[in-house]
């Protein structure tokens, strides 16, 4: 992909041009994904016909593959978030969901938009985040995420590019390791260790985007080296890091 990707807390966008098929794979966050010219595919099983979209929703961990070759924004919400809870419960158990064309129509003309004006990074979020709340704003979200579980997520949020042990975050959730690792699981639908996986690939494209080596990110992310990162983010997004290109 070449274009630009933009963080906030629990959500990501990115935006550009899509460059052909990516390899199987899934990640922690629900995807959802709007065409911005020409068209885009999904499937989630190797035998199954590609599906066109003009916008669709791809739920947390749901294997699948990926195919464009035209303007495509891609925005990530992670599961655990108020956002995110709501898309769960609109649209888990959907598989891949198409999004109807009038409901995706006044994002698209708003990212077409901020992608042309190259708009600031505020203003960009600003749209992506209109768009998930126009989603799941008709949505009865799950109850609230357990707060144990938010103080660790704000504390490996703090440090992420530090270590953080099984053991260290059972103490900021003042639970047994063997307790909390159960907990974690069950309000966040991912192990501990994937989820540091999560945040620390979110941290390396960060400096990566920011005009950083592959390698310097890796290090700085906590990657053991550039070929962890690499197989990371290949298992998580389907493609090799160095083919994510700033416009």
């Amino acid at each position: 992909m070449v274009g630009h990707v933009y963080f906030w807390q629990g959500g990501s966008l990115w935006i550009g041009t899509g460059m052909g098929r990516t390899d199987w794979h899934d990640h922690h966050a629900h995807q959802i994904s709007f065409s911005l010219g020409g068209t885009f595919q999904f499937r989630a099983h190797a035998t199954q016909a590609w599906q066109d979209y003009v916008g669709s929703v791809v739920p947390s961990h749901q294997k699948h593959q990926f195919e464009c070759d035209g303007q495509i924004a891609h925005v990530f919400i992670e599961p655990e978030t108020v956002e995110g809870r709501a898309l769960r419960a609109r649209f888990t158990g959907s598989g891949i969901t198409a999004l109807a064309e009038p409901e995706c129509r006044g994002t698209i003309a708003m990212l077409i938009d901020a992608l042309q004006r190259s708009a600031g990074i505020d203003e960009t979020i600003s749209v992506a985040r209109t768009a998930v709340a126009a989603l799941v704003r008709a949505s009865s979200p799950d109850a609230a995420v357990d707060a144990r579980v938010i103080r660790v997520i704000e504390y490996l949020r703090s440090r992420v590019r530090h270590p953080s042990s099984l053991a260290d975050a059972a103490a900021v959730a003042a639970l047994s390791p063997g307790r909390f690792r159960h907990v974690f699981v069950e309000e966040t639908g991912t192990s501990f260790r994937a989820y540091v996986l999560w945040l620390r690939l979110h941290a390396a494209i960060e400096t990566a985007m920011a005009g950083e080596s592959w390698t310097t990110a890796a290090h700085e992310a906590g990657f053991a080296d550039s070929a962890h990162l690499t197989r990371t983010f290949k298992r998580m997004f389907g493609i090799n890091p160095t083919t994510l290109v700033t416009s």
